[in-house]
């Protein structure tokens, strides 16, 4: 399986390191298996950043192994399971390594306002998940522990 970051810097070594935010399923390397996203995303955190180059860091592993060894949380869409569990996350409710991966749609901008919505009570769970149906999703695959990021290997930074 072949992996991407996107950042300001490129990452050979993958670390787990506390976010200062809530993100889709907590703390954890983000990666995805779409190089497209992974490269809006460099872009755009080095815009945001204001400091250093947009990178691509590629990386692979062996899925089979990785899944076997590991426990995986799947969300294979925008199901109940997956908007509890990034609300959830978002706000700061859960975050635990009780899995070493989760794999699942991100919740990018495209999704946020309909999932804002959801989070401040406008919008139903029936509702929302019916909204987030119709968006084109992405999927990333996070690596929650030490054990997980040891079955990732580094091959190549690409600068954008």
């Amino acid at each position: 399986m072949i992996l991407y970051h996107g950042s300001n810097v490129i990452i050979e070594t993958p670390k787990l390191v506390q976010q200062t935010r809530a993100l889709d399923f907590g703390c954890g390397f983000y990666t995805t298996t779409n190089r497209a996203q992974a490269e809006a995303f460099a872009k755009r955190v080095t815009a945001i950043r204001k400091t250093g180059e947009p990178y691509l860091s590629i990386y692979d592993m062996d899925e089979n192994t990785a899944f076997l060894e590991c426990s995986l949380l799947r969300f294979d869409g925008p199901n109940e399971a997956w908007l509890g569990y990034v609300a959830d996350c978002r706000k700061g409710i859960q975050n635990s390594t009780d899995y070493d991966f989760v794999y699942g749609p991100i919740a990018d901008d495209d999704m946020k306002l309909t999932i804002n919505l959801y989070l401040s009570g406008v919008y139903s769970t029936k509702e929302a998940i019916a909204r987030l149906k119709i968006k084109n999703t992405y999927h990333q695959l996070i690596f929650k522990t030490e054990k997980a990021l040891s079955l990732i290997h580094f091959q190549r930074g690409v600068l954008l």
